[in-house]
C-alpha cells in the first residue's frame, strides 16, 4: 500500500482503500510491467512526500507528467538533474525574471520550492512514454480532486496557482475565502502570451503570504545542482 511518510498518509488513508483507487493500482501494475511509464514508480507521490500537508503554502497545479525519457520526477513542471528545462518551464523562468529579477539556472529541478511549501501537483500522476494524457480518466483525477478539497479546508491561508484550462477547472473545488486563487493561461509556448507572460504571480504570491504573516517563498533556485 502507499506510504508517503508524513501527514498525508493519515489524510488519504481512506481514499487509498476505495474501489476506484484499487482499480487504478491494478491498471498501473499492468502499465509499469508492459509499457514504459513516467515517472519512476517510486517518484509518483514526490509532490506529497516533499511537501507535507501541514507545510503547504502554495499549490501549483499541472496536468500530467512530462512524457519524455528522464524528465518527470513527481513534481509538476520540474525535471530531473541533467535534463534541459522544457519550453513551459523556460517560460516560467522568463516570467520569474521579469517579475522578481530571478536569475535563470542551467537546470530545471524545482525541488527547492517544494521544500519551502510549494505543492507541485499534477492532476494525473503518471503517463505512458510519448503519449500525453494516456493515463487520464483512470482514477487519478478522483484522488487529486480529494487532495485539492483537503487543501481548501486548511485554516492557514494558501495561494492556488491555476495556469491553463485544466487547472482552472479545479477552481470549482475551492470555496474557502481565506485562500487566494490566481489564474492565467498555461506557460506553454502555445498560450504563454494569452496572460501568463506578465502575470506577476510570483510577486503576488509573496505579497499575499507576507500580508498574512507567512514567510514568503524564495523563488530563486540554486544556479547549479
Amino acid at each position: 500500500m502507499v506510504h508517503i511518510g508524513n501527514d498525508w498518509d493519515a489524510l488519504l488513508k481512506d481514499e487509498f482503500q476505495k474501489e476506484y483507487y484499487l482499480r487504478l493500482r491494478q491498471f498501473l501494475a499492468y502499465e509499469y510491467r508492459h509499457t514504459v511509464v513516467y515517472p519512476d514508480m517510486y517518484d509518483i507521490f514526490n509532490a506529497l512526500k516533499y511537501t507535507p500537508y501541514e507545510k503547504v503554502k502554495v499549490v501549483l497545479l499541472g496536468q500530467d507528467p512530462y512524457h519524455g525519457r528522464g524528465q518527470a520526477h513527481g513534481l509538476c513542471f520540474s525535471v530531473q538533474k541533467g535534463v534541459t528545462p522544457p519550453p513551459s518551464l523556460q517560460n516560467i523562468y522568463q516570467e520569474l525574471h521579469r517579475d522578481i529579477g530571478f536569475q535563470i539556472p542551467a537546470h530545471g529541478n524545482l525541488s527547492a520550492w517544494a521544500r519551502q511549501g510549494v505543492l507541485m501537483l499534477n492532476t494525473v500522476l503518471t503517463v505512458r512514454a510519448n503519449q500525453p494524457n494516456s493515463h487520464a480518466n483512470k482514477g487519478w483525477e478522483q484522488l487529486t480532486d480529494r487532495i485539492i478539497q483537503l487543501l481548501d479546508q486548511k485554516d492557514a491561508p494558501l495561494v492556488f496557482l491555476l495556469w491553463g484550462k485544466n487547472a482552472k477547472s479545479k477552481q470549482a473545488l475551492l470555496s474557502n475565502p481565506r485562500h487566494q486563487i490566481l489564474t492565467t493561461s498555461h506557460p506553454s509556448p502555445y498560450s504563454v502570451h494569452y496572460g501568463f507572460a506578465g502575470c506577476g504571480h510570483f510577486s503576488k504570491t509573496n505579497a499575499f503570504l507576507t500580508a498574512n504573516g507567512c514567510t514568503p517563498i524564495d523563488w530563486q533556485l540554486p544556479m547549479t545542482l
